[in-house]
């Protein structure tokens, strides 16, 4: 099933995808971004010129507009979501997380609050207003816009961190600086976007949308009619199909893997990867020898000293719900057994799902699952989809301690 906000956003625009399923599978049809990511040009390029910066800085002006008037906030606004299309325009993509403002009253009422106060975006873009659980609007969408522009000029992400606790840390204080040289009037542009208030953001109280930001002097040579030609990149190919591997410090994202990646092997580059001739290898096969050279390493994981020395085996960012509001959490799959869920934010364990051997894992989806424990409920979701994968770590972890009780 199409989530709410992107079948609203298909409602109100005239975006083009169809969905369906059979048994097996979910499928969707989407316009073909044959040329891929700009995350994937940025990276091939290292930074791009102040000619290419300005025309796709237009091009998403345009794009945001649209959105704007037609009351949607996108609110992951990233370069991973931005796509080019066979003749090099941008596309932008996946509205999952998409707020729709003055939505239909028929929607669920808690699922709109469940919007407006849960955490969404991606660590690197996430604007303040998010961060401190106050409402979004559409100049959360600015903020981000702020950072894509300072990526596309420099290469690389204004807040930057060993860790998604530092990064929320800087976007909260609004450290980050520009390199030497750095455009003046370009500077000038970011500066007026990555502001802590959001409605002194540039264009964020516009009477005519973003009419502030086309008069800006960054843009003063474009013509709002008719942009042009897209300029050429130095390495763009024909076919659009070449491979680009993405370093994994300039991989932004809060699913399980990439968070890992944030959390773990940002801080412990010598982590041994998992054999991949091991398929079947469950997530507790671990001889004693592995055991203790992976706690050696989780020494510098943030987390570490909240597990009470035990071997993390699974991480990763989940909404807790608990009363009205779900609440942001790292969850902690440890040996032990033990599931920690701390705040990824003051870094303060807030408590520990009690395990036994009546502990039970159900995902009713691709996002949520439950873990039932005799005197409890816990309604847990992994906004990037990867229920399922708890559910089996947490069983085979069951499995090894408590082989008796599994049919």
């Amino acid at each position: 099933m199409t989530p709410p906000s992107e079948e609203l956003v298909r409602k109100r625009t005239s975006a083009d995808f169809v969905f369906g399923k059979d048994t097996d599978r979910l499928y969707f049809v989407l316009t073909y971004a044959k040329n891929g990511e700009l995350l994937q040009q940025i990276n091939k390029e290292t930074c791009f010129s102040l000619e290419c910066t300005k025309y796709y800085s237009a091009e998403l002006v345009l794009a945001l507009e649209y959105l704007n008037i037609k009351g949607i906030v996108h609110r992951d606004l990233k370069p991973e979501n931005v796509l080019f299309d066979e003749n090099w325009h941008i596309l932008i993509t996946d509205f999952g997380s998409a707020k729709i403002l003055g939505e239909d009253k028929s929607v669920d009422e808690e699922n709109k609050k469940r919007r407006k106060y849960s955490f969404v975006g991606t660590a690197q873009y996430v604007s303040p207003e998010i961060l401190s659980d106050a409402e979004s609007s559409c100049a959360s969408d600015l903020w981000a816009f702020g950072c894509i522009i300072y990526q596309m000029l420099t290469g690389q992400m204004p807040f930057r961190g060993a860790s998604e606790y530092l990064i929320f840390q800087k976007i909260l204080k609004l450290e980050y600086d520009f390199p030497q040289g750095f455009d003046k009037v370009a500077k000038d542009l970011i500066e007026k976007f990555l502001v802590i208030t959001p409605n002194k953001r540039l264009g964020a109280t516009d009477q005519v949308p973003y009419r502030s930001i086309r008069e800006h002097e960054f843009f003063r040579e474009v013509n709002w009619d008719d942009l042009g030609t897209p300029p050429k990149f130095s390495s763009k190919s024909d076919s659009g199909t070449e491979i680009v591997i993405i370093p994994d410090d300039l991989e932004p994202g809060l699913d399980e893997e990439k968070a890992t990646r944030l959390h773990f092997e940002m801080l412990s580059p010598q982590t041994p990867p998992r054999k991949k001739s091991e398929p079947n290898r469950k997530i507790t096969d671990l001889s004693q020898a592995e055991i203790e050279q992976r706690l050696e390493l989780q020494k510098t994981n943030i987390y570490h000293d909240l597990v009470e020395g035990n071997l993390i085996l699974k991480q990763g960012i989940i909404e807790k719900k608990k009363g009205i509001f779900p609440r942001r959490r790292m969850l902690l799959l440890t040996l032990g057994p033990h599931l920690y869920y701390a705040d990824p934010v003051t870094m303060c364990l807030k408590g520990e799902i009690p395990w036994s051997e009546d502990l039970k894992s159900e995902a009713k989806n691709f996002k949520k699952f439950f873990v039932h424990t005799p005197n409890r409920i816990y309604y847990l979701e992994d906004p990037d989809g990867y229920a399922l994968e708890w559910c089996k770590a947490i069983d085979e972890v069951k499995t090894h301690y408590y082989p008796l009780q599994q049919s």
